[in-house]
């Protein structure tokens, strides 16, 4: 997966899908979000995301807002391709500060980007009122990793949140699987072979498209095959919902 590729052209697909969309108009996966407060967050997170990198370290504020009277698609815009062009003047390996230890470099920021994109440029589509573009199989499996574990296996740990029941969890997308493991020792997930997760206490299972938009909490239950004990998986999605938040 070319992540950098993937970022330019997401960012300008978000960009076309909110083109001349009222911002009020809310997006049907996460009660509450509206689209202009989509393509807003999409370029506070380029911005925060540009400054993390200059400063060598975390910054001290989170959101960040278009200047007054700045349109907010125009900071959407305007975020991107600055965030674009730094992580373009970079060798994905060369190392860079980040909020994961295990990968330091630019790289990081280059996925991480492109799949934060591709999330929110779907939640603008069905604000829209349009029907959710194609994500191609190879990035939604690498979303799948990411969001299994970065964000269930570092993130909910730097929350400081467990689990209460000591369960394991398979995650199975064509013939990839994941195995996660959620209590109160916490969450991790890794890759593993088919053989290794017979034992789990339950199994999800989709196609990719359809796991990843799952993982983030943009489709329900009901789109993907389910089998085992139905506690083990709500406790997985319950974290990953405070993961993800």
């Amino acid at each position: 997966m070319n992540a950098l590729e993937v970022l330019r052209r997401e960012a300008d697909l978000l960009a076309m899908s909110a083109l001349g969309q009222p911002p009020h108009k809310g997006v049907p996966a996460c009660p509450g979000l509206n689209l202009g407060e989509t393509v807003r967050h999409v370029g506070s997170g380029c911005h925060w995301t540009l400054e993390y990198i200059r400063l060598g370290h975390q910054p001290r504020e989170w959101q960040r807002h278009p200047a007054d009277g700045q349109d907010p698609l125009d900071f959407m815009r305007s975020a991107a391709e600055a965030v674009i062009e730094e992580l373009a003047a970079h060798d994905e390996d060369e190392p860079c500060a980040t909020w994961w230890p295990r990968q330091q470099n630019y790289g990081f920021w280059r996925r991480r980007l492109a799949h934060e994109t591709t999330v929110h440029r779907m939640d603008v589509q069905g604000a829209a009122g349009m029907e959710a573009g194609p994500v191609d199989d190879e990035v939604a499996l690498d979303g799948v990793d990411e969001v299994l574990t970065l964000w269930l296996g570092h993130k909910l740990d730097t929350l400081g949140v467990r689990g209460s029941r000591d369960e394991f969890v398979a995650v199975r997308v064509e013939d990839r699987m994941w195995l996660t493991r959620c209590g109160p020792q916490g969450a991790s997930a890794w890759q593993v072979e088919p053989e290794d997760a017979e034992h789990a206490d339950a199994l999800v299972t989709a196609n990719p498209m359809t796991m990843y938009r799952w993982l983030w909490g943009r489709l329900p239950d009901r789109l993907i095959e389910v089998y085992g004990d139905h506690d083990a998986i709500a406790q997985l999605w319950a974290l990953l919902r405070l993961a993800t938040k």
